[in-house]
């Protein structure tokens, strides 16, 4: 495993990291979730990223009991607060009773008296932001997180917020964005913004919900079990679903096998030539996959290669920031 800095702080992190979005306490059952946090361990990924709000709350819960008995001091745990986990009209968004209850909540799911990163899962803008960036700044004050980090927050938020934090003096050191070879918005506005301001991405999606892994053929059935299939994801992947995207993605396998790589190892490498990425984030149901996805660690793509998969994907590619989730 290969290990970055995040942003201009002096953490690091795996290239590689474990998020448990869709799985744990959902898509696959506890003992499956726990395999996938052990191989995950064992091929040196050291970075968990999570969310109060994954599976209602219990994939905390989960990822807390599968790390349980490790040494914490050999792990980077990150968790989000924005999206509501509760019925109250408190128990949402980025106000200071949301996000100091929240992080105990957090913090006992975890089993854990800290989380590394603790991110803003959206921006707030019911709220000021002022009074979102002091109550991050008492958590980190108070030892309950080490680092501040957002999600996908625009230019202008980011921007916005680092100038609170530097006078907070509190280290707002990443963005989480959606970021793979077909959703490239990040790129034009997003990226400099966070290169400005000393922040990095650690980015979510980076096989496109596994239609990068060449699992969906055109004019064929949908694999049994795949997200394509499960409800908590057809939304999400529906947009690279048509058979012009799907056939593009095929395109991809000769240049994977020219890599030596598979077509997932493939689209994890390529997230990560961008310097501004501290870390791509897997998801897994099988421990087979975290292995075979680490192994896009450390990995270089020549200039052709990256020009290759330029060419092979074409307009399928999503590049305009206006669809940036930060500006909707």
């Amino acid at each position: 495993m290969k290990f970055r800095r995040l942003g201009r702080s002096g953490l690091s992190i795996s290239e590689i990291s474990y998020g448990n979005w869709l799985t744990h306490g959902g898509q696959v059952e506890e003992d499956a979730a726990k395999a996938c946090v052990a191989a995950a361990l064992d091929v040196g990924i050291t970075t968990f990223d999570t969310a109060d709000v994954y599976a209602a709350t219990r994939a905390e819960e989960v990822l807390g009991r599968a790390l349980a008995g490790e040494r914490r001091e050999g792990l980077e745990i990150f968790t989000k607060v924005y999206w509501p986990t509760g019925a109250g009209e408190n128990d949402k968004g980025l106000g200071r009773k949301h996000l100091l209850e929240s992080i105990e909540g957090s913090l006992r799911r975890l089993q854990t008296d800290h989380v590394d990163l603790y991110q803003a899962h959206r921006y707030d803008r019911t709220t000021p932001l002022e009074e979102t960036m002091t109550a991050f700044a008492d958590i980190v004050r108070a030892g309950k997180a080490l680092y501040i980090g957002v999600s996908e927050w625009n230019a202008d938020q980011i921007t916005a917020g680092a100038a609170l934090a530097r006078e907070l003096k509190v280290p707002l050191v990443s963005n989480q964005p959606q970021y793979s070879m077909l959703w490239r918005v990040p790129e034009a506005e997003v990226v400099p913004a966070s290169e400005r301001e000393g922040l990095s991405q650690i980015v979510w999606s980076p096989v496109a919900q596994g239609v990068l892994s060449g699992k969906y053929v055109p004019g064929e059935a949908l694999p049994e079990g795949s997200r394509a299939q499960h409800e908590d994801t057809q939304g999400a992947i529906a947009r690279w679903m048509g058979d012009d995207v799907l056939g593009r993605v095929q395109k991809l396998r000769p240049i994977a096998d020219q890599a030596g790589l598979t077509m997932a190892q493939l689209a994890v490498a390529w997230v990560l030539q961008n310097p501004n990425v501290a870390s791509a984030i897997i998801g897994a149901s099988k421990p087979e996959q975290v292995r075979s996805n680490a192994e896009a660690a450390g990995v270089v793509l020549e200039a052709d290669l990256m020009a290759r998969v330029d060419e092979v994907l074409g307009d399928a590619v999503v590049s305009d920031p206006r669809k940036y989730a930060g500006t909707l």
